[in-house]
């Protein structure tokens, strides 16, 4: 659980940057309002929670980035554990949206059936790890496969791939926060295996759990790679308008 989280938050930041920095800031950021909104509820109520100042905390700045703003130095009164509740809560709320967007809006694109790739347990080996790359790379595929053969002319099927995309983006830290995100992943993880030492992996909780885990590595992964394909073009056709 620790080694996806770390994933998912790293490449939720990569891909935020590269869009950030191919489109404008401002578009960009109001586009992905309903993640917005659900990470900076998180937000405020893990300052809530931890007694920290709530302050200057927008879903959007009134500038040209049209950014969200987190309370900036909001000393909670929890030691410690504090910035690290923070940090955890919009990775929680995220989490949240996605399974209520599967729960009700899944039935019009069928991601949910994908089988998973992520696993509790990680390869040792160098040959193993090869193997995971390719299981992601399968991963990718299997999910452009599901994307294209959905009804095209069904919004719920759009609805549902706009708020997944929404969702899994705004797992970025807020700036000023990685420290706290990093240590909530490691909280999450230790909670994870706490859980699955309590309950059966084939439990529907725990399968749920990893099945948003599952989606949002899926989604976000095929973001930055169609991302990173994008800002190479646009790069390529930059180098060779200048020099043409």
């Amino acid at each position: 659980m620790t080694f996806w989280l770390l994933v998912i938050v790293l490449t939720a930041w990569g891909v935020s940057q590269l869009w950030g920095g191919m489109i404008r800031p401002k578009f960009f950021n109001t586009l992905l309002l309903p993640g917005t909104l659900f990470a900076q509820t998180g937000h405020v109520i893990g300052l809530l929670i931890t007694g920290a100042t709530i302050s200057n905390t927008t879903l959007i700045k009134d500038d040209e980035s049209a950014a969200p703003q987190a309370t900036t130095n909001p000393q909670p009164r929890i030691p410690i554990i504090g910035p690290v509740i923070i940090g955890m809560l919009p990775l929680l709320a995220c989490a949240l949206g996605i399974f209520l967007a599967t729960y009700y809006l899944d039935g019009a694109v069928g991601l949910a059936p994908i089988p998973p790739v992520v696993s509790d347990r990680l390869p040792t080996s160098l040959p193993g790890w090869w193997q995971l790359l390719r299981d992601l790379v399968t991963l990718m595929e299997r999910m452009v496969g599901v994307l294209s053969a959905s009804d095209p002319t069904n919004w719920r099927a759009w609805l549902f791939v706009y708020l997944l995309i929404c969702m899994t983006i705004r797992m970025a830290p807020f700036p000023g926060y990685l420290k706290g995100s990093l240590g909530a992943i490691l909280v999450l993880g230790v909670l994870a295996a706490v859980t699955t030492r309590l309950f059966a992996v084939e439990d529907p909780r725990v399968q749920t759990g990893w099945a948003v885990l599952n989606l949002s590595v899926a989604t976000l992964l095929l973001l930055l790679a169609t991302s990173l394909v994008i800002r190479g073009v646009v790069g390529l056709a930059r180098v060779l308008r200048q020099n043409g």
